[in-house]
């Protein structure tokens, strides 16, 4: 056990890895991509625990993981709690929209959420966002299609819809008035921020959640008494579709050099 598994339904989690990359040089980690039944934003329920439980029973068997990282929001709302039940033993680290950090940076009190659908859609995020009822004006904004142009490296359609959701998303500026603060409720879609910011003022903040998760792992793996604390680390990646894709991905979203598997 010494391999900590990651999991996304695509590409998006490679953001997440990064941060857990920076965050713990000395892990050997694998990367999972459950491209072949992606994209999970826009399914319901009961699919995506179906394909979580398939592809932790897989990182389990296979690799004898030590800690899980679901880089996944929509994994995360829909099954993080089953999985933790089902494995009480694994350290198992979860994502959620960062609206708590999000409204603590705010000025202005509004802040636009970016998000699939199906993670505006459930009882998790409805939860947390009444949270912040009266703290905060909180602006939901579902970017259908925008996993799927940034999984097919459709530059022309990433531009589109960037300049589409960042429309709904605003306006921005510091007025009282005005969105200063988005959470990338994705984690694909921080591998488009530039392209996002293309679209908004130099001031406004975007918050993603890779350097929490990135820490919250290493508390983890700590208290555990499984953290790493020499070697240099491997990665490995796989997926239920075509890995050379994956591998590709890796190479241009974040310059990664990696070793792959069927």
């Amino acid at each position: 056990m010494n391999t900590v598994g990651v999991f996304d339904s695509g590409v998006g989690g490679l953001s997440v890895l990064a941060a857990l990359r920076a965050e713990l040089p000395h892990e050997n980690f694998v990367y999972f991509a459950d491209t072949a039944y992606a994209p999970y934003g826009e399914r319901g329920d009961a699919y995506v625990i179906e394909r979580t439980r398939a592809v932790v029973d897989h990182l389990l068997r296979e690799h004898g993981i030590k800690a899980l990282v679901v880089a996944c929001n929509t994994a995360t709302t829909a099954a993080i709690h089953l999985l933790r039940a089902e494995h009480p033993a694994l350290p198992i680290v979860g994502l959620e929209p960062g609206l708590k950090p999000a409204v603590a940076a705010s000025r202005t009190g509004h802040v636009s959420v970016m998000a699939t659908r199906g993670t505006l859609a459930s009882a998790k995020y409805a939860n947390l966002r009444a949270s912040f009822a009266g703290s905060a004006d909180v602006r939901s904004v579902p970017c259908d299609g925008l996993v799927k142009a940034i999984e097919g490296f459709d530059t022309a359609g990433i531009a589109e819809l960037c300049e589409r959701y960042m429309k709904e998303a605003g306006p921005f500026g510091d007025g009282p008035d005005d969105v200063d603060t988005v959470v990338l409720g994705c984690t694909h879609y921080p591998l488009v921020k530039d392209q996002l910011g293309r679209h908004a003022p130099a001031t406004l903040r975007f918050i993603d959640t890779g350097v929490p998760v990135a820490q919250q792992t290493r508390r983890l793996l700590t208290s555990a008494g499984r953290l790493a604390d020499s070697g240099d680390g491997s990665l490995l990646l796989q997926g239920s579709g075509d890995v050379a894709w994956l591998e590709a991905a890796a190479s241009r979203w974040l310059g990664l050099s990696t070793t792959t598997a069927d």
